[in-house]
Order: structure tokens, then sequence, then C-alpha cells
């Protein structure tokens, strides 16, 4: 998993849409550049157990920041992030 994590440090990227969709569902009104830093500082500083990949997504679950980012295998491309169950 520690290739794959490097590959997704070097490579997730963004739409438009997913901007918008990590403001509504963590309930914050960050600039697209402040996203991209939170995404970038919690993709680092979780554990590589904490990363899985189950079919053609990765999770990535981080209990610090209390948030799950779902990662596209084959695109990196960021699908959603979503606020973990406590």
């Amino acid at each position: 998993m520690r290739k794959e994590k490097e590959k997704i440090l070097e490579n997730h990227c963004y739409t438009e849409l997913v901007y918008q969709r990590i403001n509504k569902k963590l309930s914050t009104n960050l600039s697209n550049k402040e996203i991209e830093i939170l995404m970038q500082k919690v993709l680092n500083e979780t554990d590589l157990d904490c990363y899985q990949k189950i079919g053609k997504n990765y999770y990535i679950s981080n209990k610090k920041q209390n948030i799950k980012i779902t990662i596209n295998s084959n695109t990196f491309r960021i699908i959603t992030v979503d606020k973990l169950i406590k």
C-alpha cells in the first residue's frame, strides 16, 4: 500500500463539482486552494493502515480530522469526502 499512497499523493486531482461537494459534506466554505491544502495534509498524515482499496476506489480514513476521502483508483480523482461516524 506504500506505493499506492505515494501515487495518490503525487497524482490526486479534483473537479469543480468535487470542491462544492466537499464544502457541502463537511459543512464548510473553503476556497479551492484551502481544500487542496487540507486534502494534501490529510493524505500525508494518514497512516498506511487507514488506506483501503475496495473495488475501483481507495478509501482513506483519518480519525484525527474525522473524515474519509474516496478516490478513484484509475484516475486518482477525489470523488467525495465524508465525515466519519463517531
